[in-house]
Order: C-alpha cells, then sequence, then structure tokens
C-alpha cells in the first residue's frame, strides 16, 4: 500500500525542503510541484512532495492517520 502524508515545510533551498511531521524533521525534493512556500503543506511521497494542501485539509488528515495509529 501506497500513503501520501500531509507534511509542513519549514525550509526551503533551492528544489529540496526541510519538511516537518510529528517532530521530526526530514528532507524532501519539491520537483514535482510549482510555488511551495515555507508554511505550505504538502503531501509527501517516497521522498517527494506530490501536492498542496491547505492546514485545515492536512490537519484533518493529520488526525484521522493519528486515529488508525499511522
Amino acid at each position: 500500500m501506497c500513503l501520501g502524508i500531509p507534511v509542513k515545510i519549514v525550509k526551503i533551498t533551492n528544489s529540496m525542503a526541510e519538511i516537518e511531521t510529528g517532530g521530526v524533521i526530514r528532507k524532501a525534493s519539491l520537483d514535482l510541484i510549482d510555488d511551495a512556500r515555507v508554511g505550505d503543506y504538502v503531501v509527501l511521497h517516497a521522498g517527494f512532495a506530490i501536492a498542496k494542501l491547505d492546514e485545515e485539509e492536512a490537519q484533518e488528515t493529520l488526525s484521522l492517520l493519528e486515529k488508525i495509529g499511522i
């Protein structure tokens, strides 16, 4: 099963972002989306940001994932 996780962009350097979810910071490629900015929420899949989300949708998804233990 493949799963995309909502994450928040905390820093951007060239086409790479530092993203945060659950207090964990990782790196992700921004090559697949346009106009990403610090503070945006994106769907992360296999190290790539694949879509932008609004904050409300991201928080709702994260809450549902937490409820099912992911």
